[in-house]
Formats: structure tokens, C-alpha cells, sequence
């Protein structure tokens, strides 16, 4: 451990002398794992419980703290949470959702089953989220505590299911509740069994808390039910990038009237070098660097070649389709690259599958993505969703050395396993990363042009330029795909 800032040495003398309750707003790189083990290695003769947001962060900080502190993420504190309120050895199964979905889809009419095939991605993606936000279906109404009723849980979403996915979906939650009464759960089970439906939770003197303002609904409240006597949690709000997956909107904000706690501040970072720390100014302007940090490298690129990106470096863009784009003419020019957390390539490629037979020609791929947008964006809330998804698979279907669907869905499939020493990626699954080097791919795309100045969604595109400018430590170039030569 370093010397501590001054920073960092007045939040551990108030998480040493004091009983607040504390707040700790972290810009990037500002050393926060560091801060809290300072905090544990301070606070002695008590336990304490730290809570990850991860498995990668979790056993970080397992290594790292002493050994009165138990370090658990918060899916497997639920889970030991639920097994002893069933008094059952669990068992997770990751496909109890699609097995229950495609149970209840045979049972259905012949009319409908095909239509029910055909979205059950769509389908299981609804029920993440009806779990992630506390719903409880109407039959169950009264067995357990619900944190939303009725249909208001998807009206946050950019899209809403059809009737026929809302039907399947309340068949699907009472089975999935019924089962883990039995013992089977899956990763999703492990925070909305405990929370809606009751448990005994753990007792600490102190509860700390990471990346709070990435929570969840029942994320806030699992922390609420921890809380006992004193809790420190840490976050960034200027990171807060999540709030079109479910994150509480001003979350940081909500847990600081919760809990009525005192905020403190870490400003210096400790990866961003200073030219980096200057240009992070125009979202968070009180954002220092230490004397000792290097200026750093920053520059755009007019125009750039493959062979100019470094190995063990990455590209980060705002959206995915032109991180495909940049993709496929790196592997042109030999080089070897990873696409990074592209959760939802297997979705891409479904509907790819879907646009016709494997012979469909380019020009008859076309016409079917017309028509696929056609249908889809009267369906989304937020059309930008619909047309990103709809520009990445241009990209993936409508390529010039491609003779036919069939072609295409093979490259694209192959495309998501490659796994070579640069790495593509979006702003979004970038936080929490860091880089030697980073490019940032075109820059202009951020705010999209869909986000209303004065709106959170405005507000959230700041934030994701700033994460992904924020991952460098040495260079960072700035640089537009249509000035790759």
C-alpha cells in the first residue's frame, strides 16, 4: 500500500473514528480497492463483510484484505442465504429457464407454438429481467414481497414483450418459483429467491459495498436487509452507464438518503496519465493527477493503417456495429483480434437465421433486413436500439465476399470465437478495464443522436466517453473507421 493521499487519509480516520455511514464517490483509477483495504487494515476487532459486484472483483479482493474481512459477491451470499431458508443443498442449473419456456410452449396451441419458438431468446432475455427487477407473477401474489407488481416491470425497457410472451412469461415465473423451492435455482434465482422470498441475511458490525451505483432494484434492497448498524460503499456516479440494463436511476444519490451518509471524495487517479486527466476535465473537472503520474500520449489519427494497432491494446466504440466493421478489415490485413463481452452476437446470429434459407443472396438479405426493421422499430420504445442492432447486422450479413446467408452466418460465428491480442470492444463492457493503449473508434459518435440534451440518457453518454478515455495509462489515439487505409 501506498502513502495515502489526503484524500485517503481523512476517509480513513472517519471510517476509524467515526460511526457515519459513508459515501465514497471514486473517479477512474483512483485507487478505491486500495482505500478500502486501508479501511479494513484500520478498523480491527470487528467483521466485516465486503460485497463485489463481480467474481473477478471479488477474488481481487479476497487476496488482498485482511482476514477478518468475509469478501462475497452478492449472488453467492444470496445463494447461501436461500439454501438455508429451503434447508436444501442447491442445485444450479443454467438452463432451468429454457427448459421450463420450452415445456410451457409444447403445451400451447399449434397456432402459436412456432410464433413462441421463434422468440424464446426474446423470452428468457424477459425473464433476466423480470427477476433482476423483483417481479412476482399475479398466482403468487401474497407468498412473497414483490418490488413491482403487475406489468408495470417492463415499461422501463426500450421494447415491450407481446401478449403471448407476457402469458408464457407468468407460467415461466411460477414454475421457476416453484422449482426453487425445490432446490433448483439458476445464477438469476440466487438474488430474487432471497430477496422477494424471504431469508435469514447475515449480521455484520460493518457492510462495504463496491460499484453501488451499477445496482440493480433488488440489488438496493439485498444491501438494505445487510445493513445492521454501519455501511461504506463505493462508487463512481460519473460511471453510471447502466441505466438501459436496469440500474436504479441516480442510485448513488438513493443509498446516500437511505442510509443518510456522509460523502467523501477520491479525485486522484492513479492510472490516467495527465493530458488524460486534463481531457477528462469536461465531465469531471475535479480530477487530479499525482506529480509523480507521466503526461501520457494523446492523438488523432487522420488517417491509420491495421498494422498501426498495437498488439495487447484496445479499440473502443460507442456502438458494436463499427467495432465489427474494424473487425473484419483487421483480420483482412492478418491480424489477429478479440471481440470482448459481445453477449450479444448468439442473438444476432438467431436472427440472421431467420432472415431466410442459407442460399438467400445478398440482395435478397437486404430486402430481408428491410423488412426485419420494418417490423421491429413499431415494437421498440427506443428505436435506437433497433437501428444499432440493425446496422450490425449489415455488417455481418451484407458483405461483399459473401455469396449467400449461409456464408455469412458461418463467418459471423466464427467471427465471435476468434481470440487473438487486440481487443474490440464497447464503451460499455470497457469499464472496469484498463489498457496500455486505447483507441477510441469514432469519437463523434458520442452523444448519440438519439439522446436528448437534459435528459439522464444525455447525461449517460457523457459518462460513457468518459470510461472509455479513461482506460489508457500511456496512449490514447483517437480514430474514425472510414480514415483506415
Amino acid at each position: 500500500m501506498h502513502t495515502p493521499t489526503p484524500e485517503q487519509t481523512l476517509i480513513i480516520e472517519a471510517a476509524r473514528t467515526t460511526s457515519d455511514n459513508l459515501i465514497i464517490n471514486a473517479l477512474a483509477g483512483a485507487a478505491k480497492t486500495t482505500t478500502l483495504e486501508m479501511i479494513c487494515h484500520a478498523i480491527t476487532g470487528i467483521p466485516i463483510l465486503s460485497l463485489a459486484f463481480n467474481k473477478r472483483i471479488a477474488d481481487e479482493m479476497s487476496k488482498r484484505l485482511p482476514s477478518h474481512v468475509e469478501v462475497r459477491t452478492l449472488t453467492a451470499l444470496g445463494h447461501r442465504v436461500w439454501a438455508q431458508a429451503v434447508n436444501k443443498k442447491l442445485i444450479v442449473n443454467t438452463n432451468k429457464m429454457h427448459t421450463i419456456v420450452k415445456g410451457i410452449i409444447d403445451e400451447l396451441p399449434r397456432s402459436v407454438r412456432e410464433e413462441a419458438y421463434e422468440d424464446i431468446a426474446d423470452t428468457l432475455k424477459w425473464l433476466r429481467f423480470a427477476k433482476r427487477d423483483g417481479f412476482i407473477p399475479s398466482k403468487c401474489a401474497g407468498v412473497g414481497h414483490a418490488l413491482i407488481w403487475g406489468s408495470e416491470w417492463y415499461h422501463q425497457y426500450d421494447e415491450e414483450p407481446t401478449n403471448l410472451q407476457r402469458e408464457i412469461i407468468e407460467q415461466a415465473m411460477v414454475d421457476s418459483i416453484r422449482n426453487a423451492y425445490a432446490g433448483e435455482i439458476d445464477f438469476d434465482d440466487q438474488l430474487y429467491m432471497p430477496v422477494c422470498f424471504g431469508g435469514t441475511w447475515p449480521k455484520f458490525p460493518l457492510v462495504m459495498c463496491d460499484e453501488v451505483q451499477d445496482l440493480s432494484p433488488i440489488n438496493h434492497v439485498m444491501l438494505e436487509k445487510l445493513v445492521h448498524q454501519r455501511v461504506i460503499v463505493v462508487g463512481d456516479p460519473y460511471q453510471s452507464i447502466y441505466g438501459f440494463r436496469g440500474s436504479v436511476s441516480n442510485g448513488m444519490e438513493a443509498l446516500h438518503v437511505k442510509f443518510n451518509m456522509r460523502e467523501l471524495t477520491l479525485s486522484t487517479t492513479f492510472r490516467v496519465p495527465k493530458f488524460g486527466v486534463e481531457r477528462a476535465w469536461f465531465r469531471v473537472p475535479h480530477m487530479r493527477a499525482p506529480d509523480s503520474q507521466i503526461d501520457g500520449h494523446i492523438e488523432v489519427l487522420e488517417e491509420w493503417e491495421p498494422s498501426a494497432i498495437s498488439d495487447h491494446s484496445a479499440i473502443i466504440c460507442r456502438n458494436n456495429a463499427p467495432l465489427f466493421s474494424c473487425a473484419l478489415c483487421l483480420i483482412k490485413s492478418g491480424r489477429a483480434i478479440k471481440l470482448v463481452g459481445m453477449d450479444i452476437g448468439p442473438g444476432l446470429v438467431r436472427v440472421m437465421k431467420k432472415l431466410g434459407p442459407s442460399t438467400l443472396t445478398r440482395r435478397g438479405i437486404e430486402d430481408a433486413l428491410e423488412s426485419w426493421l420494418k417490423r421491429e422499430i413499431p415494437r421498440a420504445k427506443r428505436v435506437e436500439t433497433v437501428y444499432e442492432r440493425y446496422e450490425c447486422l449489415r455488417v455481418l450479413a451484407c458483405r461483399e465476399d459473401c455469396r449467400d446467408l449461409g456464408q455469412a452466418i458461418a463467418f459471423a460465428e466464427a467471427l465471435f470465437k476468434q481470440d487473438g491480442p487486440i481487443q474490440l470492444l464497447s464503451g460499455h463492457k470497457a469499464k472496469g478495464l484498463e489498457w496500455n493503449t486505447v483507441y477510441h473508434l469514432d469519437p463523434w459518435r458520442i452523444p448519440s443522436k438519439f439522446a436528448k440534451e437534459g435528459t439522464e440518457e444525455y447525461e449517460q453518454e457523457l459518462n460513457v466517453r468518459y470510461v472509455i478515455e479513461t482506460r489508457f495509462k500511456e496512449n490514447l489515439y483517437l480514430i474514425n473507421l472510414e480514415d483506415m487505409r
